[in-house]
């Protein structure tokens, strides 16, 4: 019997039947007497607050336990708060009597805690792995350097992190190896890959998958933003400077009786700087216009009537807006850079192939379910269309960009309400469909803005402690994959597995046996000062 359960039977035999005995009390409890004395006295120490009784009681150790095991798997593991602060934290609570709150004893806890969630995470995904719903990968890699370099594998459709495997280099041998690995256990393939089209990264899709290999839309479109963004920015700052000069100057010279000379030359430098401000201003929106083309393009379905596109049609559409952009930059004399455009143009065919590869998934999912020329044309042309717009709509933060998919979307709610196949369809089979063409719209990614943003929280938690133990990394990977929950509720490792799996939290709680005892020594500091 551990200490903590003595202490709550002896706590029970008091509060049951008043102060007795150190005799009486082992009698009734089964214990020794030296025991119940150590127990006894070790309960008065705890004993130095108004609430210390509530610690005594099985709620109450309960509670305690869910306290500090979630103060140190919600701050420690999650948010990477050290284990000083944490200590200082139960010691604000005045906890420091009722368990051990030093760096060292919550350290041991911590550790248990690691052991636990890899040991559980490792047993659920063999238990997804074993039932037979792994999704096939559309994949993202990248990789991120911290105090060692780390390769990072995600299914961006779900959001599953695959590996973040600790790796001496980013050669094509070293990520082949390692991901054969991961797919090799999870039993699946992968699909697409997108990645910043580093040569090993290229390799690895075409040759060691043997899939399509996309370039990052994100890194596409960043490589235009920072070749004119910063220069157009200047101008219209400099244009703004000016015309507060002039108007400063126009305000001065209204203050002089002598000065009806000198007015008309400043009122007139003031309308010129005003025009330059103006023209910089709608040069400043024209170009945004040509990003918004950019990202409203690559889409399989054209904004304006929702049609279906092509990889061909796509990368016309592409070419031409890069073009304009080209002719935008020389007509406002911005300086040209040719190296980066001419980057931006190679990956065009490559991102153009995506919709093609995309189309083709559908149309093999419709000649597995054998539909009708007629449902097919509905799904293309309605359905699809109308999820891929509430999609776009919940990720899209541009207020503009939204504007007009928002737009979009009305009239494709529009369209399938008309429809004359859609009130054919009862409320089960249209619910089936909307979740077919939800995963089908998923399956449509053109960057690992996910991986980025995951790198940049790995670098995040590694700074904020000093130093971490290997073993840190796989507890991150498991925390994201079964304990990162998305407004519906789900967490990667569900929306990969197509399964449920029980809350990561509770049952590492339940695998807390005994919190650490306090310390004596600071104990008696404590009560003789």
């Amino acid at each position: 019997m551990t200490f903590w359960a003595k202490s709550l039977r002896v706590f029970n035999c008091l509060w049951e039947n008043g102060t007795q005995s150190v005799r009486r009390i082992a009698h009734q409890t089964g214990f020794s007497k030296s025991s119940v004395h150590r127990l006894t006295q070790a309960m008065e120490r705890r004993g130095r607050h108004p609430e210390s009784w509530v610690w005594e009681t099985e709620e109450g150790r309960r509670w305690l336990t869910r306290l500090v095991g979630a103060t140190l798997y919600t701050f420690g593991l999650k948010r990477g708060v050290g284990l000083d602060t944490l200590s200082e934290f139960f010691a604000r609570l005045r906890l420091e009597t009722q368990v051990g709150c030093s760096p060292s004893a919550l350290r041991g806890v911590m550790e248990a805690l690691v052991d636990t969630i890899v040991e559980t995470a490792q047993g659920w995904e063999q238990d997804g792995v074993a039932g037979g719903e792994v999704r096939e990968i559309i994949g993202a890699v990248d990789e991120t350097f911290l105090e060692q370099m780390i390769l990072v594998f995600q299914d961006v459709s779900t959001g599953y992190m695959v590996q973040e495997e600790v790796a001496d280099d980013r050669t094509y041998a070293t990520w082949k190896a390692l991901v054969d690995e991961r797919l090799q256990a999870l039993g699946t393939r992968v699909l697409s890959l997108v990645s910043d089209r580093a040569k090993a990264l290229i390799q690895l899709a075409e040759q060691g998958f043997q899939c399509l290999s996309m370039p990052d839309f994100f890194h596409f479109m960043h490589d235009i933003v920072k070749s004119y963004s910063l220069a157009l920015g200047r101008r219209m700052r400099q244009a703004h400077q000016a015309l507060l000069e002039a108007q400063e100057a126009l305000a001065r010279l209204q203050g002089w009786p002598d000065a009806t000379q000198e007015a008309p030359a400043a009122q007139a430098l003031v309308a010129m700087r005003q025009t330059e401000v103006t023209l910089w201003e709608e040069a400043h929106h024209t170009y945004r216009r040509h990003l918004e083309t950019l990202s409203l393009t690559l889409p399989p379905f054209r904004m304006a009537d929702a049609a279906p596109q092509t990889s061909a049609q796509v990368e016309s559409h592409l070419q031409e807006t890069v073009t304009a952009i080209e002719v935008f930059a020389q007509g406002h004399q911005l300086p040209i850079r040719h190296a980066a455009i001419t980057k931006v143009r190679k990956q065009i065919p490559a991102l153009a192939a995506l919709v093609d590869f995309w189309w083709e998934g559908v149309r093999q999912d419709m000649a597995h379910a054998d539909l009708s020329p007629l449902w097919r044309q509905w799904a293309e042309e309605v359905l699809l269309p109308l999820v891929s717009w509430e999609h776009h709509v919940a990720h899209t933060r541009c207020a503009r960009r939204k504007a007009k998919i928002r737009q979009a979307l009305e009239t494709m709610q529009g369209a399938l309400s008309q429809h004359a196949l859609t009130p054919c369809l009862p409320p089960q089979a249209r619910k089936e469909w909307h979740m077919w063409a939800t995963q089908r719209v998923q399956v449509f990614q053109r960057t690992s803005s996910a991986v980025e943003g995951r790198n940049g929280y790995l670098s995040q938690m590694h700074h904020n402690p000093r130093g971490l133990p290997k073993q840190r990394y796989k507890v991150w990977t498991a925390l994201h994959n079964f304990d990162c929950h998305a407004a519906d509720g789900t967490t990667p490792a569900s929306r990969f597995f197509r399964r449920t799996f029980p809350d990561l939290f509770e049952t590492v709680l339940s695998n807390i046996d005994d919190l650490p005892r306090p310390r004596k020594r600071n104990q008696a500091i404590a009560l003789t000062g």
